[in-house]
């Protein structure tokens, strides 16, 4: 008997499936709070970061 048809009969396919929702999930919710409109000014101030020669800017207020 070889190790893969131990594992072959072992039912173990479930953790996969549940591993890839589980996954997908974490990715939409990251895409999701990355791009939502609340998160402007702060994506705003992280992009100038790099151009950035040492004066404070203060993010913008949020507007409700």
């Amino acid at each position: 008997m070889r190790l893969s048809d131990i594992m072959a009969n072992a039912g173990l396919a479930i953790y996969a499936q549940v591993a890839l929702i589980l996954f997908f999930g974490v990715f939409v919710l990251v895409a999701v709070r990355t791009y939502s409109p609340s998160r402007r000014a702060e994506m705003d101030a992280a992009a100038r970061l790099p151009l950035d020669d040492g004066d404070i800017i203060a993010p913008r207020a949020r507007e409700n």
